[in-house]
Parts: structure tokens; sequence; C-alpha cells
């Protein structure tokens, strides 16, 4: 049994951080968990048996991710404490931690095995300033009205939806739940209104920027279209990405080129024609696509095509003979 105790421990600390596990009862220990990757955010689902964990200085300098992580709890009771408070959890309830403080977490007191849901939030995500995330510190959130509802039926369904959806959605559904979790925290904060402008800017651009994302194959995806759906104007549009690299208009280009490219780079896609591939992404003007394509790649779609997959086709040629290509030149 002190091997399922040592894998599950291994298993936290390369998927979540390094912890100690302490079970109730060795002799009955089991545990089981599967990890989705939203980009940068990650969700588990875990259930075990009753347990003791703790998170110490050493393990903190041992390894630290730098995160915050969201827990809901489905079955079960749980408790955690941290920065001198304490969060008693029953179905339903949430609660934060800061993976870079010490803190210590007990589940099965009433002898239950607990199944829960983590959001792992890396900090420089996080709209909101560290200061007011402090303040939810191991702190029971309960689901019982408005966003945190919301927010806890979103992270059941990611569990159970999202490993069926497609890869390029799932960096957006990371960053939906970052937003409805910063939301929840900031309406307990005192409501939105006193949210500072910069939090909501942010919030903002980061719902904009999946928007933009999700509908790359829109022709009719324009600057004038997003501010429409999200209820502000052209101006305020504009003002958003004036600290960004670029501009909208130029960040949707940039955005479907990059997608157009990727396709033609794709064996899988080496027989779909370049102007199908130009129309999936939202270019509606097939030569107008090739002239842009050529103003910012410096070659056609189909020289570029060509040019790659047979690079590719060599390659392999060249392992099928079991010669390795040379990729840096050789001293002279």
């Amino acid at each position: 049994m002190a091997d399922k105790v040592g894998w599950y421990t291994e298993v936290l600390s390369r998927t979540s951080m390094p912890s100690e596990i302490h079970p109730t009862n060795s002799d009955e220990f089991h545990a089981e968990g599967t990890l989705l990757g939203l980009g940068a955010i990650r969700v588990a689902r875990f259930t075990h048996s009753p347990l003791l964990s703790r998170r110490t200085p050493r393990l903190i300098r041992a390894g630290d991710p730098e995160q915050y992580q969201l827990v809901l709890l489905l079955k079960g009771a749980a408790w955690f404490t941290q920065n001198g408070f304490e969060a008693s959890l029953q179905p339903r309830d949430m609660a934060l931690w800061d993976t870079s403080r010490p803190y210590e977490y007990g589940s099965g007191l009433d002898g239950r095995d607990v199944e829960a849901v983590v959001l792992q939030i890396p900090k420089a995500v996080m709209p909101l300033p560290a200061q007011q995330v402090d303040r939810f510190l191991a702190r029971r959130l309960t689901a019982g009205k408005g966003l945190e509802v919301v927010l806890s039926d979103f992270l059941l369904s990611l569990t159970i939806n999202g490993p069926d959806t497609c890869p390029g959605s799932l960096d957006a559904l990371g960053s939906m739940a970052v937003e409805l979790v910063a939301a929840s925290l900031a309406q307990q904060l005192g409501a939105q209104r006193e949210t500072p402008a910069e939090v909501r800017a942010h919030v903002l651009l980061r719902r904009i920027n999946s928007f933009i994302d999700q509908n790359l194959g829109q022709p009719d995806l324009t600057p004038r279209l997003i501010a429409d759906r999200h209820h502000i104007s052209l101006r305020t549009l504009y003002t958003l990405f004036e600290g960004e690299p670029e501009g909208v208009a130029e960040s949707i280009r940039r955005r479907r080129l990059e997608q157009c490219r990727a396709d033609l780079s794709s064996p899988r896609l080496q027989d779909e024609p370049v102007q199908a591939i130009a129309g999936r992404w939202g270019f509606a003007n097939a030569p107008a696509f090739s002239r842009l394509f050529r103003v910012v790649y410096g070659t056609t779609p189909s020289d570029y095509r060509h040019h790659i997959l047979g690079t590719r086709e060599h390659a392999s040629d060249a392992a099928a003979d079991g010669e390795m290509p040379a990729l840096v030149p050789g001293p002279s």
C-alpha cells in the first residue's frame, strides 16, 4: 500500500505541486484522477480516500508552479487552512489556495471518499491583483446562486465535455474559466462596478481575444462586429488594443494567416485546394489572400506548401534509406 501512496504523491508532484500525503487508512488507500490541458490553464478531476496533506516551506522550495488553485468539491467533505484562515467544504462548495504558501488539507472526516475538480491558474494570467485574491485564500465560496453557480457548472462541464473538444478550442475554454473565476471574486469584493478599471479592461480584452479565435472562419469578423457583440463602441475596442503589439484588424489578419500557413504545412491536407483553406479561415477572396500571404511570408501559398511538404518528403525518404538529413552545415 505504501507503493500506492508513493505513486499518488509522485503524480501530485508532477501534475500539481509537491505535497506530503498521509492517508487516514494506509491499508485501504486508493486514488484516481484525470488532467486536461487548456493552454496555460489545467483542470483536474480526482477521487481519493480520506487523507491529510501538507505543503511546507521545504516543499515549496522544491517546486512551485506559482499558481492559484480553485477546488470545487463534488462529493464528501474537506477542509483547507492557509494564510491564517480555514475553510470547511461540503459538496458544491469551492475554495482557493496559493501554491507559493504553506497550506494543510484534510478530507474524509466522515469516512467517505472525496471527489473534486481543481482548476490550476498561473498567477501571471489572473486578472485580479494579488492583494485582492489573497482575501479569498482558504475561504469557503458557496455555489448557491449567481456567478458561483455558473462557475461551478462550467468547471464540472469542462471535465465531462472538455476531452471531446477540438484542440483549437481548449485555450479559449481555459480563458473563459479564468474570466469566470475573476468575475466571481470581483463580484464578492463589492460588485463589478468597484473592480479597478484596468482589471475590467484586461478581462474584456481576454474575452474579445477568445471570441476572435473562435470566429476566425467567419468572413464578416470585423472590428464593428466584435464591438457590437461585446456591447462596446468601436472607439473603446480600439482603445483596448492600444497597449497590444498590433491593432484589432491586424490581429485578425495575422491569426487567419497563421492558421492558413499551418494547414498548408499539413501533409493530411495536401490535397485540399488552397482556396478552400483560405475560405475556411475567413478569406473570401482567393486572389486577395494570395497577395497578402506573399506580402507577409515572401512566397505564394502554393509555393510555400510545395517547399514545406517537399522538404518533409525528402527528410522522410532519407530516413527510410537510413540517412540523416543535414540540419546544419558541416565543418569546412
